[in-house]
């Protein structure tokens, strides 16, 4: 299992539109993935999993990525994180 931690830095938090890209770049990955929030995880291939997080401008979230492309999924993800969030 890979995994890293993330601060948050869009002015609106994951909202809707780049909670749905993140899905799509989830959903691409053969490992799960999972987006975590204090003692809360969710599925990050699920929109309702990633939205029930409620993450904020300033706050940090931890992906962690478990499978046979986990390397790299935690990579691309990482990236997408930084470009979009």
């Amino acid at each position: 299992m890979k995994e890293f931690k993330y601060v948050v830095t869009d002015p609106e938090g994951i909202h809707a539109r780049p909670a749905g890209i993140l899905v799509k770049q989830a959903a691409g990955y053969k490992s799960a993935v999972t987006i975590v929030k204090g003692e809360k995880s969710a599925d990050a291939k699920r929109i309702f999993g990633v939205m029930g997080r409620g993450v904020k401008t300033g706050e940090e979230v931890t992906i962690k990525v478990d499978g046979e492309d986990e390397e790299t999924a935690t990579a691309e993800l990482e990236a997408f994180f930084k470009e979009n969030l």
